[in-house]
């Protein structure tokens, strides 16, 4: 099994951006311009490495390779993006890779763009932002530059030994194993109800959280939960609570939200992750999205949804807020995607457009109330291909 952690290092220790891998600060997918960005080096990756795998690298500074971090990204269904604008995609999987330099909330994310199965050349079958429909990109050096679709595999670089050679170095061992486990219980989640399984002999989960009971159900919130084998977060969330379940070879975890109208009342369930461990040393991750998103009178919702935009203005203009006030900007993260979610179109633009409003207030959570609507919002949007092209 690839140590995830030692593949980051020895990929940016090879040498800088090349034809089979890119380094980002990070990642921008909530525009049209960030995601026609990610899909080109996604196509110019594919189309130039078409029998070995290649990566992008996210939460690193350009100039010097310092491992700065990114926000943990648990969107699974960011191939649905990549399969909405290429024809013939390749399949690529996105992973949040701890390290132990950076703060827990923070990891570093790693794209894998896998061997395509289908020989044809990746191009855009529709346009978006610059890019027309039709373009094809291949990798030269460190850039992503255009192509003429019949010059594709004339440009192709031939880097599956250099490759193979990164991935064998990045092998696990019994100490990394060992020595992650411990790091998990005994120093980054001493403060937590910590614990561990091994499945299959084989794969050892790690989770932490603080544990409640409720009706009879055990509940975690702050949880992290980490497949110690690969050093990659299954899941990481400041604010939600979930159950966890498992077998001798099965290990699910159903995600919770909090919401209701200015509190957070009600839960709700979001999403079930279950990851099939395997005898021969594979395993399977299944997603399944189970949110019914509550609704309310249409009237009431009409004067919330007024209320708040009246609060974001306020917030706008500098206006000071009142100990009411700033409670209800607290909530309005999750009360604009409720609104959004009983038929008030505008709500989403709103919130995404009140982002830099939402970042810089002196109260942290409530840009991280902001960041879990948002990552709710988008479980839901690549769930459905169709809105893709709706910002965020």
């Amino acid at each position: 099994m690839i140590n995830k952690r030692l593949l980051i290092k020895n990929l940016l220790a090879h040498n800088d951006e090349s034809s089979f891998y890119d380094k980002k600060r990070q990642l921008n997918l909530h525009t049209k311009e960030g995601k026609g960005k990610f899909v080109k080096h996604i196509c110019a990756l594919s189309n130039s490495n078409p029998s070995n795998n290649s990566y992008i690298v996210v939460g690193v500074e350009d100039q010097d390779n310092a491992i700065t971090g990114t926000d943990f990204y648990d969107d699974s269904r960011i191939q649905n993006l990549v399969n909405a604008y290429l024809e013939n995609p390749p399949a690529i999987q996105y992973e949040n890779v701890p390290f132990p330099s950076l703060a827990k909330d923070k990891v570093v994310g790693l794209v894998t763009i896998k061997p395509k199965q289908d020989p044809n050349t990746s191009y855009f079958k529709k346009a978006v932002y610059t890019i027309p429909a039709g373009a094809v990109f291949v990798r030269r050096g460190s850039n992503s530059i255009p192509a003429e679709m019949e010059n594709v595999h004339d440009e192709s670089f031939a880097n599956a030994d250099v490759v193979a050679q990164i991935e064998n170095g990045s092998r696990n061992s019994i100490e990394h194993t060992l020595e992650g486990v411990m790091d998990f219980i005994t120093n980054r989640h001493k403060d937590m109800t910590a614990k561990y399984k091994v499945f299959q002999e084989l794969f050892i989960v790690c989770w932490a959280g603080n544990k409640k009971v409720v009706k009879g159900k055990t509940y975690f919130s702050r949880v992290d939960i980490e497949l110690i084998n690969e050093q990659v977060k299954l899941f990481y969330s400041a604010l939600d609570e979930v159950s966890i379940d498992y077998t001798d070879d099965t290990f699910s975890i159903t995600e919770y939200v909090a919401l209701g109208l200015n509190d957070k009342t009600s839960y709700y369930p979001l999403e079930e992750v279950s990851i099939n461990f395997r005898e021969n040393g594979y395993y399977t991750i299944d997603t399944t999205l189970l949110f019914d998103p509550p609704q309310y009178n249409r009237k009431m919702m009409f004067h919330i949804y007024n209320s708040n935009v009246a609060l974001l203005a306020k917030l706008e203009k500098g206006v000071p807020l009142s100990g009411s006030e700033q409670k209800d900007l607290r909530n309005l993260p999750s009360t604009l995607m409720i609104c959004h979610l009983n038929g008030f179109t505008e709500a989403k633009r709103r919130l995404g457009e009140a982002k830099p409003l939402l970042k810089a207030y002196p109260d942290q959570e409530v840009y991280v109330s902001f960041k879990e609507a948002m990552r709710v919002l988008r479980k839901m949007k690549y769930d459905s291909v169709s809105d893709e092209d709706t910002t965020l």
